[in-house]
């Protein structure tokens, strides 16, 4: 069974930065795409970022495009979300996802959210 638990989210102020990261388990982490998106009470989940297996390509959504990167490590089964200039909008649960092939929309697995906050 593919567990994924993310970690690094919490309270920064607009302008600031902060790391995610999701730790995969039960399945061959380097065979799997990895997805980020984002959800606000009372708005659907917002795909935000996505890389391939081999970490070649990457798609983002235009709303954090020059701000946000991801990427991963698949010697340690974890994938990353470095995001820089946050802003309010920002403000969600930020959940990571794993499928077979890169996309903005599909996947089978999913964590269970780490919150970030971005305020003064």
């Amino acid at each position: 069974q593919v567990q994924l638990v993310e970690s690094g989210g919490g309270l920064v102020q607009p302008g600031g930065s902060l790391r995610l990261s999701c730790a995969a388990s039960g399945r061959t982490f380097s065979s799997a795409a990895m997805g980020w998106f984002r959800q606000t009470p009372g708005k659907e989940r917002e795909f935000v970022a996505a890389i391939s297996r081999s970490g070649i390509t990457r798609y983002y959504a235009d709303s954090v495009k020059g701000r946000f990167t991801i990427s991963r490590d698949n010697a340690k089964n974890t994938v990353y979300l470095q995001m820089n200039s946050l802003k309010p909008e920002d403000t969600a649960v930020y959940l990571c996802a794993e499928g077979r092939v890169i996309s903005r929309e599909s996947y089978d697995y999913w964590g269970q959210g780490t919150q970030v906050t971005v305020s003064s």
